[in-house]
């Protein structure tokens, strides 16, 4: 592969639960720019490789390296403030405090492009909903509002990278349609994306690569678009035909 500009290099991670390994010399990596799609049936690590680089779990073996250092004893919300943003499968919000300080926290995590009140004018043309529930603790919104909530904290000051797990779990197909928007927006404006995802079709249809996790290995790579062509291939690697 030709040299490139790579923002998040993951170099043969391992990570173990107890006894149990749930990771197994995982490599991948992902230039700035990029929208990059991890599949892999439940079980496979996926959620476990996005919480290690991140450093929310320790990893036992390997390195990432983020920017072109290594992101090992670095604290998850360092990571954060230094442009590597996890948004966790299961919304990623902080339920006692109200939407507008939910807004507030995300904005002021890095230095800031544009007032407050400006980024909330932008964040309120996607999420209007939000507007209206800005007094309300986070966690009284449904399950829907509360991803647009996580999606908006990302949105009202973005980094430089995205890891996000899982964005339309449990979600109504207008809000999947939602979701998709949003992180279609993302890569638009130039924002790096490493994406879990179990709507796996959407997910590749945005994919600029993709890399196929099974059994805590990085067994296949290739552009979201060559794997989407190969039903066969995404049946063998899923367990199942892919949704």
């Amino acid at each position: 592969m030709t040299e490139r500009n790579w923002l998040l290099e993951v170099d043969r991670l391992e990570v173990a639960y107890g006894p149990i390994r749930a990771l197994r010399g995982c490599s991948l990596r992902v230039a700035a720019g990029e929208t990059v799609v991890v599949v892999g049936a439940n079980g496979a690590g996926k959620t476990t490789l996005l919480r290690a680089i991140s450093n929310v779990l320790p990893h036992t073996a390997g390195e990432v390296r983020f920017a072109n250092r290594s992101t090992r004893g670095v604290r998850t919300d360092l990571l954060t403030r230094q442009g590597l943003l996890h948004v966790p499968e299961g919304r990623g919000v902080i339920a006692r405090l109200t939407v507008e300080d939910n807004l507030r926290l995300a904005y002021d995590r890095q230095t800031p492009a544009e007032p407050f009140a400006g980024a909330c004018a932008r964040v309120f043309v996607r999420f209007p909903r939000l507007q209206e529930r800005l007094a309300q603790s986070a966690g009284s919104l449904s399950g829907g509002e509360q991803q647009m909530l996580a999606l908006a904290r990302a949105l009202i000051n973005p980094p430089p990278m995205l890891l996000v797990d899982e964005p339309s779990l449990g979600l109504s197909p207008a809000m999947v349609r939602e979701v998709f928007r949003v992180l279609r927006e993302f890569k638009a404006n130039g924002v790096t994306l490493l994406l879990v995802e179990q709507n796996v079709r959407q997910a590749l249809g945005i994919a600029d690569r993709a890399y196929v996790l099974r059994h805590g290995e990085i067994v296949n790579e290739s552009s979201g678009a060559a794997l989407l062509a190969d039903p066969d291939m995404l049946g063998y690697y899923l367990g199942s035909r892919a949704a």
